[in-house]
């Protein structure tokens, strides 16, 4: 394959023609905080890495890399109405797990619209999208098989391959008394006329894991390798490999079990290892891109969400793939299987990234990359960045428990001890109107230190908790001046709290309650019913610190944010202790 040039790859800093091509180290995860079901290709020298992004836009982020070890964001693909709309979808619901190939001079976009996933059914519309480049233009989206997710595609090019395209995706059941996972279904995909065409194949209902989704197929040395994620995306999580002859099967799994899987050992660093994907470098070099979390405690929270990693993959002498490097020690001896949090990159010349600055000054003419909106494309109704020059003005939307018109800005947590504070100025004038930072999970959990209006106390700080939608505010409000003031979010692993100031840069003034951050994670946005089986509310997304406005008067009040910061730092003795105490390193 032919690497294309985009107008992305010229962000790229300049390399020494002769670079050296020792082997760095990737230390994973390679992508923090929410970056869950990786999808990674390669074209000619160059790797991307799509991931899931749910209810939050741009739709499907993509990193770049040159190396495999530093990636650098790219932003989301999916940035019109067109290709997504996302209002009113539930919570963990919109874009999940795509799949980025690359064929006949042209990416191909697969990813699920996710409707619906409460309860025994999911209603989903998959769609495939096609452009030269990743900057588009980008075709309409064409229909893609859907009774079911985990779309994506296999393109049968290269060597020995006879040009053809297959569509693959896993197939949800409904029914009482069936597994609702009911196995991975192949049909040939028509490039030219974009539409599934001749037989559908059942080719794999899983090994005893059970949960079998998540498919993607390769071609080596005359077999089809088929990896799917199967045992839940939880702690039981893990990545098998299915092989056969012909693409349509039959597919026999793996008699070693899983390729990867971090369950049943709470004491390794990245857990819920599974849903993967393959990719090959020109050399001959196969690493696994795959979902991963780093829990506060051993099987805690999970407050930054799944992420992405990267494994060496090695190919035994009779065909089946293996984790490279040195297995860490496992309950009964070395595991296999288990992720590595370092591993050998293969030797590229090396591409180093610089991230993005710990401030933002709100000076460039669009969000950077690594800021997302919640269900809401960005558009000068509700977003600007140069009505007033430095500073990013949003009007005021409807509440943080709607899933509709939400005036947010937000990036990723990332890691589990971090500040996030920003200058804001506002004029509010009754208490429908709120202005401030919020530590946001979802819908339904949340934290939020909001400017507001009091008719008695006038212009007051309030810090409200909503804690699976039971909305309470735990300390009384703060009076504040007039004028730009600074809100500050620090969180120390399970603990965080609120401060304030004048934009004077006085000492900074807590405020509010003490602030149980573990209620901000997958494992606490996940709710079941018991007496139906089935889930009822899900968490997939990971927390994210943001800067929003709510008008519930309609007015649409402007607020006006000079700049945001978000900083890393080291886990505060507290945390520190209890993680020691239980024997879980720290998730640096």
């Amino acid at each position: 394959m032919t690497a294309l040039p985009t107008a992305r790859a010229q962000d790229r800093p300049g390399r020494p023609e002769h670079a050296a091509t020792r082997a760095a180290t990737i230390v994973n995860p390679v992508l923090r905080g929410f970056h869950p079901d990786p999808s990674v290709l390669r074209v000619g020298e160059d790797y991307y890495l799509a991931t899931s992004t749910f209810e939050w836009l741009p739709g499907v982020a993509v990193h770049h890399s040159r190396d495999l070890v530093h990636w650098r964001p790219l932003g989301g693909l999916l940035t019109e109405p067109r290709l997504i709309e996302l209002a009113g979808r539930p919570d963990s619901g919109g874009v999940w797990a795509p799949c980025l190939s690359y064929t006949d001079g042209l990416f191909h976009l697969v990813y699920s619209d996710v409707t619906n996933l409460s309860g025994a059914f999911k209603d989903v519309r998959n769609l495939v999208i096609t452009a030269p480049s990743l900057d588009g233009p980008w075709s309409d989206p064409a229909p893609f098989p859907s009774h079911g997710f985990d779309p994506s595609l296999f393109h049968d090019d290269g060597p020995g391959g006879d040009g053809r395209s297959w569509a693959l995706w896993m197939e949800w059941d409904h029914r009482p008394g069936r597994h609702p996972f009911a196995g991975i279904l192949l049909q040939e995909w028509d490039r030219a006329l974009r539409r599934t065409t001749g037989p559908v194949h059942r080719v794999f209902t899983g090994t005893e894991l059970a949960h079998t989704e998540g498919p993607h197929l390769y071609r080596r040395d005359g077999w089809y390798y088929l990896l799917t994620a199967e045992g839940g995306t939880s702690w039981g999580h893990a990545a098998t490999v299915a092989r056969s002859r012909a693409v349509t099967g039959p597919y026999e799994a793996d008699p070693a079990g899983p390729l990867l899987t971090s369950a049943g050992d709470e004491r390794l660093p990245l857990q819920k290892a599974g849903h993967g994907s393959l990719v090959a470098t020109p050399d001959g070099d196969w690493y696994l891109a795959h979902l991963t979390a780093r829990p506060l405690s051993p099987l805690g929270a999970c407050v930054m969400g799944r992420e992405t990693a990267l494994q060496r993959v090695e190919w035994t002498a009779d065909g089946w793939p293996r984790l490279g490097g040195e297995p860490p020690a496992g309950p009964a001896g070395p595991a296999a299987a288990a992720p590595r949090t370092t591993v050998p990159g293969p030797p590229l010349p090396p591409d180093p990234v610089t991230g993005p600055p710990a401030r933002d000054d709100f000076d460039l003419p669009a969000p950077a990359a690594h800021w997302s909106t919640l269900r809401r494309h960005p558009d000068p109704s509700w977003l600007t960045l140069g009505e007033r020059p430095g500073h990013l003005r949003l009007r005021g939307g409807q509440s943080l428990g709607s899933t509709h018109g939400q005036s947010l800005l937000a990036r990723r947590q990332q890691a589990p001890a971090f500040t996030f504070a920003a200058r804001l100025d506002a004029a509010p004038r009754t208490p429908r109107q709120m202005a401030g930072i919020v530590h946001y999970y979802n819908s339904t959990l949340w934290h939020y230190a909001h400017l507001t209006w009091d008719e008695t106390l006038g212009r007051v700080l309030r810090a409200g908790v909503c804690t699976h939608g039971h909305y309470t505010e735990p300390a009384p409000p703060v009076h504040v001046p007039d004028g730009p003031l600074d809100l500050r979010l620090t969180v120390r692993g399970a603990d965080g709290g609120f401060a304030w100031r004048p934009d004077d840069g006085t000492a900074w003034r807590p405020f509010g309650p003490e602030l149980d951050v573990a209620r901000l994670s997958d494992e606490s946005a996940t709710r079941s019913d018991p007496t139906g089986g089935h889930y009822t509310a899900w968490g997939f997304t990971g927390a994210h610190a943001g800067l929003c406005v709510q008008d519930l008067t309609g007015a649409r009040m402007p607020a006006d944010f000079d700049w945001a910061e978000y900083r890393e730092t080291p886990a505060g003795p507290g945390e520190q202790r209890r993680r020691a105490a239980s024997g879980c390193p720290s998730p640096t």
